[in-house]
C-alpha cells in the first residue's frame, strides 16, 4: 500500500471540531497517523480491525471548518475494547464479583492528536467519548490504559481527568532495542471501585475495632474470673469486738458485699 500523502494543516483561531466513529475510508490516514505518533509499528491486521470495528470501538476528531477540502480528514483518535474483568490485568486493583462472567472493562489502544492541534482539549474529549461509552455498559466497572513512562503530558492528562495511576510496569515497552517503563491508568464507572476504597477501608476499620473490642471484653472477663472472691460478711464467724464489727462494715459497704 503506498503511504498516504498527510497534508499538515494549519489550525484556524477556533476550529470546529467534531467526533464521529472511525470508518473504512479512514484506512491510510489512520495509518499514518499512528505512524507519526507512536514510536513502534502497528500491523496492518490492527488497522483492519479499527476501520471495521471488529472487537474494536473507535472515534475520530475532524476538523469542520477547515477550507482546503478535507474537512473530514482525521486530525485525531481514540481506539478502544472490551474486555472481560476476571481475564484483565487489573483484577487486583477492582472489587468485583468473580462468580459473575459479564462483568467487563474497557481497555483503551490507542490515542493520538496531529500535533498542531494538540492543547485544545482534543484528547480530553475523545477519552469523554470513551467514558461515556463504558458509562453505558451496565456490566462494566472501568476503563484502563498503559502510558510510556516518560509521556508526561498523557500522564497530566490522565490525572486531571481523575484516572488512577495503579502501577509502574518495568520494561513493559521495547522500543528499537531499549526497554521502557509503563505506567498502568485505571478509571472506574457504574460503581466500579478498588478493593482499597475509602468504603472499603472504612468497613476493614470498622471490623477491627468490633473485633479488638471483643477481644478486650472476652479477656476482662477471664481475669474477672481468676481473681480471689472475698467472702460474705454474714458467712464470718469470728468473734468481734464493736469497734471491729464497725470496721468490717465498712469495708464489706465498700466491697458490695452482703
Amino acid at each position: 500500500m503506498e503511504k498516504y500523502s498527510m497534508v499538515i494543516p494549519k489550525v484556524a483561531g477556533n476550529p470546529l471540531v467534531c467526533y464521529r466513529p472511525i470508518r473504512p475510508s479512514d484506512l491510510a490516514i489512520l495509518e499514518q497517523l499512528h505512524a507519526n505518533v507512536f514510536p513502534i509499528r502497528y500491523e496492518s491486521e490492527f488497522f483492519q480491525n479499527v476501520v471495521n470495528a471488529r472487537d474494536i470501538v473507535s472515534w475520530g476528531a475532524v476538523d469542520r471548518s477547515r477550507s482546503d477540502g478535507r474537512s473530514d480528514e482525521l486530525i485525531g483518535f481514540v481506539t478502544a475494547r472490551i474486555v472481560l474483568a476476571k481475564e484483565s490485568e487489573i483484577g487486583d486493583f477492582l472489587s468485583y464479583d468473580s462468580s459473575r462472567s459479564d462483568q467487563t472493562l474497557v481497555y483503551i489502544l490507542t490515542l493520538g492528536v496531529v500535533e498542531t492541534y494538540r492543547n485544545l482539549g482534543i484528547a480530553a474529549s475523545l477519552i469523554g467519548e470513551v467514558i461515556k461509552y463504558a458509562s453505558s455498559i451496565q456490566s462494566c466497572l472501568a476503563m484502563y490504559l498503559h502510558v510510556i513512562s516518560y509521556n508526561n503530558p498523557a500522564i497530566h492528562l490522565y490525572k486531571k481527568m481523575s484516572f488512577k495511576c495503579v502501577r509502574r510496569l518495568h520494561g513493559f515497552y521495547l522500543i528499537n532495542g531499549q526497554h521502557y517503563d509503563s505506567y498502568l491508568f485505571v478509571y472506574y464507572v457504574n460503581g466500579g471501585r478498588s478493593p482499597c476504597s475509602p468504603l472499603e477501608i472504612l468497613k476493614v476499620a470498622a471490623t477491627y475495632m468490633r473485633s479488638g473490642l471483643r477481644s478486650v471484653a472476652a479477656r476482662l472477663r477471664r481475669n474477672e474470673e481468676k481473681m480471689p472472691r472475698w467472702p460474705k460478711c454474714k458467712e464470718t464467724r469470728c468473734l468481734i469486738t464493736t469497734q471491729s464489727r464497725r470496721n468490717l462494715t465498712t469495708e464489706c459497704s465498700e466491697c458490695s458485699c452482703v
